[in-house]
């Protein structure tokens, strides 16, 4: 579990650096992938 959590952390820092973003956008940014994704299960499945 250990190493997961710091592929993540990793990964997280890769992105923000490439995006040039804050903590703060990257939360944004998967809230809204996040939101696009269960309105995209809604419509396809339960709709």
């Amino acid at each position: 579990m250990s190493t997961f959590v710091t592929w993540h952390k990793k990964n997280i820092n890769y992105w923000k650096k490439k995006l040039n973003v804050s903590d703060y956008g990257i939360l944004w940014i998967a809230f809204v992938k996040g939101l696009i994704i269960g309105l995209l299960i809604y419509h396809f499945f339960i709709n």
